[in-house]
C-alpha cells in the first residue's frame, strides 16, 4: 500500500483518505489565534455592539468609523457551524447604513511579529501564504478583505471572494505571494493584520490582487454588510499558513489555544491587594501572571474598593507595577489597618 507523508497535512493513503497531522505546541502552522472562535473571555457568548477598536471574541477586533451599525456575538442566532467546528463569530447589521467614502467597518486580527518572522516579508525571500476560512452570509456577491502591514504602515494587499448562496457555509481560499517591500515587524509588535470588510468606503478600498503602498481595508466593489438592516455575516475556521494552497485547519487543544489568547488578555477574580498591617508602612502583594503576556499589561477593574480605618490620618498612596510576568500592588499610608481590593482584575496587552 502506498502513502504520502506530509508534515503539514498528515498521511494520505492510496485510497485518498487522510490521517491529519496533530497540532504541536512547538509548531505554529496557523498564524491566526482563535481562528475557530472557541475562546470568548470578555463576553462569554453575549452579544455586544462594539465601539471602534474594541475586542469581541478573543484576538478579533472590531474597527469602525460609526458606532451602532453592527453587533458581534459568538454563535449568533445559533445556526449549525460547518462540519468539524462548534463556534463562529457572528456579525449582525443593526441598520441600513449607506457607507461614505471615508467609512470603514471591519473585523480583524493583529498578528504578532514573533509568529510571522519566518515569512521573511520585506525581503527578496518573502514566502507565499494561503488564507482560508468558512463564511456564511444572508447576502450574496463579492466580499472583500485585506492583508496589511501593522503598526499604521501603508503596505496592503486587498483580496476578494464570492459568496454564491445565501445562508450557506462556504469555504474560501486565497493564496498571496509574500510582500518583498515594507518593514514587517519580527518581534512583539504587530506584523500582519488580517482584515474582513463589512462595509468600507472608496477611500479605503483598493483593487484586489496586488500589493501596494496604500492603506486599504477591503477591495473595491465589495458588498456592504452594514448596508442592509438585519444582514448577517458569520465566519470561522480562519487559517493563515505558509503554503501555496490551503491545508486542513490546524486543531489545537483547548488549553493550548486559551493560553495563546491569554498572552494578550487575561481576567482574574478576587485579585489585587487585600492586606492589613499593625503599624504604619507599606503593604504589598505580588500577583503572578501565567502565561507570560506579550508586554506589560494595561490593568482595569470591574469593582474597586478602597477603605481605611478611622485612625488613619493621611490618605493612601498606591503603586502598581505591571510586568509581563507579575504585577506588584503596593499601598503606603498610616494607621493600623489598610485594605485595597480589586475584583475582578482585567489585564490587556493586545496589539
Amino acid at each position: 500500500m502506498s502513502m504520502i507523508l506530509d508534515g503539514s497535512n498528515g498521511v494520505t493513503f492510496n485510497d485518498a483518505s487522510l490521517q491529519g497531522a496533530a497540532a504541536s505546541p512547538n509548531v505554529l502552522k496557523n498564524r491566526i489565534i482563535n481562528g475557530d472562535m472557541r475562546i470568548d473571555q470578555r463576553n462569554a457568548g453575549a452579544s455586544i455592539t462594539p465601539t471602534s477598536n474594541q475586542y469581541t471574541l478573543d484576538r478579533w477586533q472590531a474597527s469602525l468609523s460609526q458606532t451602532g451599525k453592527f453587533s458581534v456575538q459568538q454563535n449568533a442566532a445559533a445556526v449549525t457551524p460547518p462540519v468539524g467546528f462548534t463556534n463562529y463569530l457572528g456579525v449582525t447589521s443593526l441598520s441600513t447604513y449607506s457607507v461614505l467614502a471615508g467609512d470603514l467597518f471591519i473585523i480583524r486580527q493583529h498578528i504578532e511579529g514573533y509568529n510571522t518572522s519566518d515569512l521573511a516579508w520585506g525581503t527578496a525571500n518573502a514566502k507565499t501564504v494561503t488564507l482560508s476560512f468558512w463564511v456564511r452570509s444572508s447576502l450574496t456577491g463579492t466580499f472583500g478583505g485585506v492583508l496589511q502591514e501593522g503598526n499604521g504602515a501603508t503596505r496592503s494587499y486587498p483580496f476578494s471572494y464570492t459568496i454564491s448562496v445565501a445562508n450557506t457555509w462556504e469555504q474560501k481560499t486565497i493564496t498571496i505571494a509574500g510582500d518583498t517591500s515594507g518593514t514587517w515587524q519580527t518581534t512583539n509588535s504587530t506584523s500582519i493584520d488580517v482584515t474582513f470588510g463589512l462595509g468600507v468606503g472608496s477611500t479605503y478600498s483598493g483593487a484586489a490582487g496586488a500589493w501596494g503602498a496604500t492603506m486599504y481595508f477591503s477591495s473595491t466593489g465589495a458588498t456592504s454588510v452594514v448596508g442592509t438592516n438585519g444582514a448577517t455575516f458569520y465566519i470561522t475556521g480562519v487559517q493563515l499558513e505558509q503554503n501555496t494552497s490551503a491545508t486542513p485547519f490546524e486543531r489545537r487543544l483547548y488549553s493550548q489555544e486559551l493560553a495563546n489568547c491569554q498572552r494578550y488578555y487575561q481576567s482574574y477574580s478576587n485579585n489585587g491587594l487585600d492586606a492589613t498591617t499593625a503599624s504604619d508602612g507599606v503593604v504589598s502583594k505580588t500577583m503572578w501572571i501565567s502565561p507570560q503576556m506579550r508586554a506589560a499589561p494595561t490593568i482595569t477593574y470591574g469593582t474597586a474598593t478602597n477603605t481605611q480605618n478611622t485612625s488613619d490620618t493621611s490618605p493612601f498612596t498606591t503603586t502598581i507595577v505591571p510586568t509581563t510576568s507579575f504585577i506588584l500592588f503596593q499601598v503606603n499610608g498610616t494607621g493600623s489597618v489598610r485594605v485595597y481590593i480589586y475584583n475582578p482584575t482585567f489585564l490587556s496587552s493586545e496589539l
